[in-house]
């Protein structure tokens, strides 16, 4: 079932065009990452969804409702619906936790008991129930972002928006905070869009995201087959590692998942064709449980067609890496996908 639609969105901020040609569709109960450089639009589009900015063309629907139809009333009942979350937590530094979780239910004139008793309930989720007469400046970066996820979780949202969440904190207590929005999810089954520029928070809990690139989606999908594709936007987002690539040979990276994230790859190559290699880079990673990895690899031209035949014979997925100049040893322009055309010889 569709919780967010979004269809051809576009944004102007005076002649400048923010936001072009958006369409993403995001599930009832998944995590959805928005993740890019700073600048690209992310946060911008955060706040059309939660109806804090409008927009210029495009539809923009969350759980069937045009919010572009939404008077001033409805809009105000449609914000009940959506929490959210920033990077500096934005509590009050005059209120205790307990009443800075209360906030929203106090502006809304709810009754003492109720709020208390939905308070005392967020408190336990948190794992904050002993800091509830503590203030702001008391608290761990850590502890006050927990603060402000059962503040947005206080009017029972259906939607939880976390705009750059873990970045102000060290990468373990970003961890911690990550697996607290997992267990949320789990738990409440709420859906969840997470803005980061960070691959580990995408790593760690997202099921799906759009790599947004000047206003645009330049890449969309599950985590997985994002990663697999190894695109250039992706590229561009992670930096490229320095390697010191061989003077002869060709250069392959080679990506890894599912089963063959298990296998010897390397030396099942090397044993069943009988060449050498020379590894020159790789790491496995963990993405929701999920290992993917990659090695970068070395081998003689005279082997490539060999070590191409096997790879996708074992339908594991490759590339070309390039030499510093971008040309191949024959001068001619190199190519940095597994195309057919090179699967059928002339990458060798």
């Amino acid at each position: 079932m569709q919780m967010i639609t979004i269809k051809n969105l576009c944004k102007k901020y005076d002649e400048k065009m923010v936001l072009s040609d958006i369409n993403i569709e995001i599930e009832k109960g998944e995590i959805y990452g928005l993740i890019g450089r700073s600048g690209v639009g992310k946060s911008t589009l955060l706040r059309c969804i939660n109806g804090l900015e409008g927009f210029d063309g495009g539809e923009l629907c969350v759980d069937g409702t045009d919010i572009t139809k939404l008077k001033d009333r409805e809009m105000r009942e449609f914000r009940k619906g959506i929490g959210m979350i920033f990077q500096q937590f934005s509590l009050l530094k005059r209120l205790t936790v307990f009443e800075n979780i209360a906030l929203p239910m106090k502006m809304w004139k709810y009754p003492k008991e109720q709020i208390a008793a939905r308070v005392t309930e967020l408190l336990e989720l948190v794992g904050l129930e002993e800091k509830a007469d503590a203030y702001p400046e008391e608290l761990s970066g850590g502890q006050k972002q927990r603060v402000a996820i059962a503040r947005a979780l206080t009017m029972e949202p259906q939607i939880l928006l976390c705009d750059e969440a873990t970045s102000a904190l060290d990468p373990q207590t970003a961890k911690s905070i990550i697996q607290l929005l997992v267990n949320i999810n789990k738990e409440l089954g709420i859906t969840i869009i997470v803005v980061t520029h960070q691959m580990s928070v995408v790593k760690s809990c997202c099921e799906r995201i759009a790599l947004m690139e000047d206003g645009r989606i330049a890449v969309s999908g599950g985590v997985e087959e994002v990663f697999m594709e190894q695109s250039e936007p992706l590229a561009r987002l992670m930096g490229q590692k320095e390697l010191a690539l061989p003077k002869h040979g060709t250069t392959l990276k080679i990506v890894l998942s599912g089963r063959n994230s298990e296998e010897p790859v390397i030396s099942m190559i090397a044993r069943e064709l009988g060449i050498d290699i020379r590894i020159l880079g790789g790491e496995m990673e963990l993405f929701r449980g999920k290992t993917i990895g990659t090695i970068v690899l070395n081998v003689d031209e005279k082997d490539c067609g060999k070590v191409l035949d096997f790879l996708e014979k074992k339908e594991i997925k490759w590339f070309r890496i390039p030499d510093t100049d971008g040309k191949k040893a024959d001068g001619t322009e190199s190519v940095r996908k597994g195309t057919e055309e090179e699967r059928e010889g002339v990458l060798c």
